[in-house]
């Protein structure tokens, strides 16, 4: 699964919560298919407030990544990717924890970064 954090994605905002939108624009997929993939991986649950409003947090964003690494870089069915998701929960948690260690290094990079100045 480490292959599904191979692609360069922008760095997730440090923010409790995201809107759909915003996490369209970071792992590069259109709402709609947000959307959709809700309908077809029972993982992704995003928090639902007024008005069916969604709202992700960062380990949504992750698994979004992850599941359109499986779509789109290696080819899945989205019935193969599924299963895939589903008979290694384990290993995407590891592989979540290291991308989000990734990402916090980077973010401390750039505080020492502007700390320097």
């Amino acid at each position: 699964m480490d292959r599904a954090i191979s692609k360069e994605y922008a760095a997730i905002p440090n923010k409790r919560y995201l809107t759909i939108g915003e996490v369209g624009e970071l792992c590069e997929v259109k709402p709609h298919v947000l959307r959709y993939w809700e309908q077809e991986f029972p993982q992704l649950k995003p928090v639902k407030r007024r008005g069916n409003r969604r709202y992700y947090q960062r380990q949504d964003v992750v698994l979004i990544r992850q599941i359109r690494d499986l779509l789109y870089e290696q080819g899945f069915t989205i019935t193969g990717a599924r299963q895939k998701l589903s008979g290694t929960e384990a290993k995407t948690d590891i592989s979540q924890r290291k991308q989000i260690v990734r990402q916090l290094c980077k973010e401390l990079e750039e505080i020492r970064d502007i700390l320097k100045e």
